[in-house]
């Protein structure tokens, strides 16, 4: 890896903000997707929460280009299921809805831990979601029609939630668990050997402060061995 590399990526982690991220709930486009984790990327959301219907199985899996290898998509059974989860982390909940109680975006404090769930498009979010959330907020408009694109909406308030938080001095130190932060340094530094051993079921190795890989001599073997080979050794141990 070299030392441009390594500096981008380090940067990267120490702007990560675990405390924030997005839930969303049914979405049926894969473009939608694509350009909510870019902006999450963008932003320093380490993780993308959704619940998928049984048909869209395909989206999950679906990565938006580059920006999808640094932010994971975590899947939910159910709505409730994803709110208990940001509730065990502490976070508020809150929900894009054109509502009598809803708020304008730019008034929530989100140096807060925060999530913002967002709806699919056809149907918006859901009365579960609603009935779940602390607060429903909206992008005010005043124009003919009364809704944004969601990621378009996702990114408005996301950027203001990045705003709020570079004020408050929350970007740049680490918050990440190691283990993530070894999982991307490993795979975005020496894309070649994560490949590898995904295919060969290794575990990943330590990476260094200089970005170096430090392994014992029994993984480089395996490394260097062939899938068969390696395999057939395995079987034997």
């Amino acid at each position: 890896m070299s030392p441009e590399r390594l500096a981008r990526i380090n940067a990267m982690l120490d702007n990560r903000q675990p405390d924030l991220s997005v839930y969303l709930e049914y979405m049926h486009k894969p473009h939608n997707l694509s350009a909510v984790i870019r902006t999450a990327d963008a932003v320093g959301i380490p993780e993308v929460h959704a619940t998928w219907l049984a048909e869209q199985s395909h989206i999950s899996n679906h990565k938006a280009s580059g920006s999808g290898q640094w932010v994971d998509i975590r899947t939910h059974k159910t709505t409730t299921e994803a709110v208990s989860h940001f509730r065990s982390q502490g976070m508020q909940v809150l929900a894009t809805n054109l509502s009598d109680s809803a708020v304008d975006y730019r008034e929530i404090d989100y140096t807060q831990p925060t999530v913002l769930m967002m709806g699919n498009e056809r149907d918006g979010i859901s009365q579960e979601a609603l009935g779940l959330a602390d607060q429903d907020i909206i992008v005010p408009m005043v124009g003919m029609v009364q809704s944004l694109n969601v990621s378009v909406a996702a990114a408005l308030i996301l950027y203001e939630a990045q705003r709020q938080r570079q004020g408050a001095q929350m970007y740049g130190q680490r918050r990440l668990d190691d283990a993530i932060c070894q999982r991307h340094l490993f795979e975005g530094g020496h894309p070649i050997f994560a490949k590898i051993c995904r295919r060969k079921g290794l575990p990943y190795p330590r990476v260094d402060e200089l970005g170096q890989i430090q392994a014992p001599d029994a993984w480089w073997q395996k490394i260097q061995m062939s899938q068969d080979a390696w395999t057939h050794l395995d079987d034997e141990d």
